[in-house]
């Protein structure tokens, strides 16, 4: 039985300069039960399709096609006619819950006042509902969360509000927009698994969107791959993953870190797509084949290790901590910390990757802010480059900062959105007084721009002009700006699409040979440090849960945390 079908789906967006073609002739049948993946880079089209299937899409899309509900066109429906169908019978997770949540709402009211605008019921017996809901997304304390803030909630508490705010009038189709993005993998996992249990229970039928394949191949019945606006292979999971057929699809499939091959560099969708006259065209190169020219033999393994721990270490840590002083009664004598990092103590050699990885609040960014004495530590001692930087005041600092730069996890958020890319990129060359004048500054700022695959010509343009992963290249340039010995890269690639998350790796490893870096890669995302580092580090709870190399961890974890968070990894790619 068919719940929702598409057929010749066309959305144009209308502006003063142009006509975009954002989605060109889809056509998607949903049966009851059934969960369909649909996939692609950002731009391809996926959310701005289900968003048109809600008629959510702002008044300058023009739509044509039609998209049947049961026997019900919902594209040829008045609005008033339309709010019967959105919320009842097909329902919406958005990618970001904390901008779909209301800040000033508590969570509770947010989710009652969904059941009381469609269904005719009480504030008691919405709020009873609510309660119930909060307790089937398996959130603590339903009744207790009920009266919390969105800001008062991790991220996977707050995904699971939006679940139970898409499920509060038993909708029949669910759409899934990007609901485990930047989520850490045991998280995700859950979430997944909370998917799957509600929609057996409700025997409802889901579109779940992600740019990631892996995840898809975790839930899926069926899979659409989007690209430019248009679904270029569709299929049962296992056969379009087991043999893709269209170069985008390989692509896809490819471009993630594998846990079990170590790379020297990752495939990405330019290995397997190139355009002419705006069309398609494909290499005959097979995944296999490019991961094994690109695999790194246990001989070059071993022979790095023995260079790189020949050397002095770089950065030594020895018996870290970094309290926080928790709110407490103003009568209590003795005060109670929240203990961030709890005796940390490692060595960084010159020339290496160290990875960090664990879950959110496990203390990875915490560690790396105390590294860079932007939070003072509570006691212990961090050695870089042969002297003890934490004694040092913030006035003694300022020269060492060139020395340790930071990419921090959000680019847009850290670069000033009125400063053009190329001054943000200066600016710490005239802060630090390195060459003679600006044209020297700007003439180093154009050569570094075009090293980490930027042209001359964005030198001029603002932050908002860029890309996620453009963007993340300005500010991979702004932190080599000053040629540092050490960069934390703190979750640098967790938001980007898989395919974008190729490049900035691949770049990163690139720019680590030519400039001799050494980097601290922090990571919720063991697949990825996996790949990139030559030594991990676990973290939980603000402690060292385990230190090796990554095939060593990977492969036999010693502690049960590590444990969980390697069967936590997607599998869907491990059959490719």
């Amino acid at each position: 039985m068919l719940q929702l079908q598409v057929q010749d789906l066309h959305i144009h967006f209308k502006t003063e300069n142009e006509n975009f073609h954002a989605v060109k002739g889809i056509n998607l049948s949903l049966e009851k039960g059934e969960i369909i993946g649909l996939v692609g880079e950002s731009g391809s089209g996926k959310s701005v399709s289900s968003l048109a299937f809600m008629r959510l899409l702002d008044k300058n899309a023009l739509i044509s096609g039609k998209v049947f509900f049961g026997e019900t066109d919902l594209l040829s429906l008045s609005e008033s006619e339309m709010q019967r169908y959105r919320g009842n019978q097909i329902a919406m997770i958005f990618q970001e819950p904390m901008t779909s949540l209301n800040p000033v709402m508590t969570c509770g009211k947010q989710v009652a006042e969904t059941i009381l605008i469609h269904q005719k019921t009480d504030q008691k017996s919405a709020k009873a509902k609510t309660i119930q809901l909060f307790e089937e997304v398996k959130l603590p304390e339903p009744a207790y969360t009920y009266q919390k803030y969105p800001h008062e909630l991790s991220g996977g508490q707050k995904q699971r509000v939006m679940i139970a705010m898409a499920l509060a009038c038993d909708p029949k189709v669910l759409i899934a927009d990007e609901p485990t993005t930047a989520l850490d993998v045991t998280v995700q996992k859950n979430i997944l698994e909370l998917l799957l249990k509600l929609k057996n229970e409700r025997d409802m039928s889901l579109i779940f969107i992600s740019h990631d394949l892996a995840v898809i191949g975790e839930i899926a019945d069926k899979v659409l791959v989007m690209y430019k606006g248009e679904i270029v292979e569709q299929g049962p999971i296992k056969e379009v993953f087991l043999n893709p057929k269209h170069p985008y699809t390989k692509g896809l499939l490819a471009c993630r870190p594998s846990p079990e091959l170590q790379l020297a560099q990752l495939p990405t969708i330019h290995d397997f797509v190139s355009f002419h006259n705006d069309k398609i065209e494909s290499s005959d190169l097979a995944i296999d084949d490019l991961k094994r020219q690109y695999k790194v033999s246990v001989e070059e393994i071993s022979a790095k290790r023995m260079i790189l721990y020949q050397r002095e270490p770089l950065l030594q840590i020895k018996e870290l901590n970094t309290w926080f002083p928790k709110k407490g009664n103003w009568f209590e004598k003795e005060k109670s910390y929240t203990k961030a990092v709890a005796g940390v103590s490692f060595d960084v050699f010159p020339g290496e990757t160290f990875g960090l990885v664990g879950e959110s609040g496990c203390g990875k960014t915490t560690l790396s802010r105390t590294i860079l004495k932007l939070i003072e530590p509570s006691s212990g001692e961090i050695i870089f480059n042969k002297q003890n930087i934490t004694v040092l005041s913030a006035k003694e600092m300022r020269p060492l900062r060139k020395d340790i730069q930071i990419i921090f996890q959000d680019p847009y958020s850290s670069l000033n959105p009125v400063k053009t890319v190329g001054d943000a990129i200066m600016e710490p060359l005239q802060v630090h007084q390195i060459f003679n004048s600006n044209q020297e500054r700007k003439d180093f700022v154009l050569d570094l721009m075009q090293k980490v695959g930027l042209t001359p010509e964005q030198f001029h343009r603002y932050p908002h002009e860029f890309s996620g992963g453009q963007r993340q290249r300005v500010v991979i340039a702004r932190a080599l700006a000053l040629q540092p010995k050490l960069i934390i890269c703190d979750e640098s690639v967790s938001a980007l699409d898989v395919s974008v998350q190729a490049q900035v790796l691949n770049l990163l490893k690139d720019l680590q040979k030519q400039f001799q870096l050494t980097y601290i890669f922090i990571s919720h995302d063991m697949t990825v440090v996996k790949h990139m580092a030559d030594r991990m580090m676990v973290m939980n709870a603000g402690k060292i849960e385990e230190i090796g190399f990554p095939e060593s961890i990977y492969n036999n974890p010693q502690k049960t945390y590590t444990q969980k968070l390697i069967s936590a990894i997607p599998k869907g790619l491990l059959t490719v």
